[in-house]
């Protein structure tokens, strides 16, 4: 059962697969492939920003590359807005790419080093044809102010600047199309712990000012706290457990996300947390032929038979919170998790 669509969301994604064939081993074996991204739907109101979350190999970073157009859509529907973007091709591709950006990992590998950091940041512009050429000098020197860079460090390399520089520069040049969504696959993961608080104020203010909506990519519960609105866990290709962010980390119940959040540190006095860290056993299923029942169902310490045997649908538990958990329970209008946290 997927989310119902709102008046107001940017970004509708409706049963989103993304598969990855393999070569035969052998003439007469059958094919195979990796199901990477299988089946989601989820959607993202205009202005707000959306955590995907979960381990490697989750998915969550296929999904942000398909939204993106950088992988393979194999079957479903991605919109922005009114726009289909995985029927687009070619010109009408092109243009659309005004509309959405992508911040990398990594700020170090994704700056061309023989660029100087002024002309990485209007690259976009000439590429896309972006006004006059003294409109993107002008756009450029605005933007380098937005991100906390003085106007002289446009002529430096990127060796010339800090890890939290460079991602400064790699935010800048997102913005530079004034696109509607910008995709965050894991910003400050590759940065100090003092740089990271920086650079995600630094998201929060720009998303305030442009009033962008983001999709943000991230294994790190306490970053995607402090910056998102929503939360989507993913779990082998598929999503887990939906709901807002107070909901989410009051009272989380899918068994993976109580997982998830038993390693968070405890910081504020009063907050749902479980009662110790949760240790899962084994790895995940393989993608390629994942188990007919529950995916998490081999490593979850509150597994029943049933379990094993069907694949939960992904349901409204109450208004705003999905939940795969056939576990999950209604105890006097609340839901119960199977492994409920406990406040310490």
């Amino acid at each position: 059962m997927n989310a119902p669509t709102s008046q107001d969301s940017l970004l509708r994604i409706q049963n989103l697969n993304v598969h990855f064939p393999l070569r035969k081993k052998g003439w007469f074996d059958p094919p195979e492939v990796v199901r990477a991204v299988d089946g989601v739907s989820l959607e993202v109101r205009r202005g707000s920003a959306m955590a995907l979350v979960g381990e490697s190999g989750s998915g969550k970073t296929t999904t942000a590359l398909a939204v993106m157009r950088l992988a393979p859509i194999t079957s479903g529907s991605v919109h922005l807005g009114d726009t289909d973007l995985g029927a687009l091709q070619g010109e009408e591709l092109r243009k659309a790419r005004r509309r959405l950006q992508i911040v990398f990992q990594d700020p170090f590998s994704s700056l061309n080093p023989r660029q100087r950091a002024g002309d990485t940041v209007r690259t976009p512009l000439d590429l896309m044809q972006v006004g006059t050429p003294q409109q993107r000098d002008a756009r450029v020197s605005e933007l380098f102010e937005a991100v906390g860079l003085r106007p002289e460090q446009q002529h430096l390399f990127p060796h010339q600047f800090s890890g939290g520089q460079r991602q400064r520069i790699n935010i800048a040049r997102a913005l530079a199309t004034q696109p509607e969504l910008v995709v965050c696959d894991e910003p400050v993961s590759a940065l100090d712990v003092a740089i990271r608080a920086q650079i995600l104020n630094l998201l929060g203010r720009l998303q305030r000012e442009f009033g962008l909506t983001y999709l943000f990519i991230s294994h790190d519960m306490a970053v995607v706290e402090h910056l998102c609105d929503e939360i989507a866990v993913m779990y082998l290709g598929q999503i887990v457990e939906r709901a807002p962010r107070r909901t989410f980390f009051g009272n989380p119940l899918h068994p993976y996300s109580v997982a998830l959040m038993s390693a968070v540190p405890t910081v504020h006095g009063g907050r749902a947390r479980a009662a110790q860290r949760i240790r899962l056993a084994g790895d995940p299923p393989s993608p390629i032929a994942p188990p007919p029942g529950c995916r998490f169902a081999g490593r979850c310490p509150a597994a029943e038979p049933a379990c094993h045997e069907a694949l939960p649908p992904l349901r409204e538990i109450v208004p705003g919170h999905w939940v795969r958990c056939r576990r999950v329970e209604l105890i006097d209008g609340r839901p119960q998790a199977p492994l409920a946290p406990v406040s310490v």
